[in-house]
């Protein structure tokens, strides 16, 4: 397999020969100041690359010889904690001081604590009930930042002919502003019912969990003419699993161990434009 090396930081030359050695590699190439290629490498040396990568602060990745970025048909994302930095639905819960108490349940549901996605996000946006509308729109222009790296990542994806789906178990109030934004061909979330301008608390119509996140993917690869395989998938939490065990590459980006351990690629370190460099 080919080894992709990658740093958030210029990457020190000095990690090169132990790397290669690592890898049981035949050599590298430079990609560029970030990241360099080992070709011929051992996917049985997982475990101390794992070791080294984290000591040094380097994300490494196995990437099939002759793989292209057009060899794929969609990127599918995460928004919360993907796409971008924040969980929407812990910002808003800030609004009416209840951010510790909905972080928590947001958190112990993305590790896989609590299994029922479905009741974690009722009982979070229940605790929204009574808020004005308005705190989405200051969530949005006051909190919400992309992650690291994500314009480029899209641009690189776009010009290599991927189409693009944002899939969310947050909500249509973010991922559609996003979709304008970004130029992002679908897209995905749940509604927040509002009525004479607040939330009640309840959310509209069937909830974004986990099957419906696959379920989506499949439908958009479906409309597209290509297989799940095809697909690249990006997420963080538990409640990405069976969408990333669709595609054919899944991507954990500053993930929760549960997502990181199933993926294919982790980047901890570098931004999500690290995509690009590993074809």
């Amino acid at each position: 397999m080919n080894l992709v090396i990658q740093s958030p930081a210029p990457l020190a030359a000095a990690h090169v020969k132990p790397l290669v050695a690592l890898a049981r590699g035949a050599g590298s190439t430079s990609i560029d100041d970030f990241a360099i290629r080992i070709e011929g490498a051992d996917p049985a040396q997982r475990g101390d690359l794992e070791v080294y990568c984290g000591t040094h602060a380097l994300d490494y990745a196995f990437v099939e010889p002759g793989k292209t970025l057009s060899d794929f048909g969609l990127v599918a994302m995460d928004m919360d904690s993907t796409l971008i930095t924040i969980e929407c639905i812990d910002e808003i819960a800030d609004f009416c001081g209840l951010k510790a108490e909905v972080a928590a349940i947001t958190e112990a549901s993305m590790r896989g604590e609590i299994k029922d996605f479905n009741e974690s996000l009722t009982r979070r946006v229940a605790l929204l009930k009574g808020l004005d509308a308005s705190a989405l729109e200051r969530v949005y222009d006051e909190r919400l930042q992309l992650s690291p790296g994500a314009e480029a990542m899209l641009a690189g994806a776009k010009a290599a002919g991927l189409r693009t789906l944002l899939v969310s178990g947050g909500f249509t109030f973010f991922t559609e502003k996003l979709k304008a934004r970004l130029n992002l061909d679908f897209t995905n979330a749940n509604t927040l019912e509002i009525v004479d301008g607040k939330l009640t608390g309840n959310v509209l119509g069937e909830i974004v969990n986990a099957d419906v996140k696959a379920r989506t993917l499949r439908e958009t690869c479906a409309k597209l003419g290509i297989a799940p395989t095809q697909a690249i998938v990006m997420g963080d939490g538990s409640n990405d699993l069976k969408m990333m065990d669709e595609g054919g590459l899944s991507v954990a980006f500053r993930a929760k161990p549960v997502v990181r351990a199933a993926a294919s690629v982790a980047f901890n370190y570098v931004g999500l434009d690290g995509l690009l460099r590993l074809f």
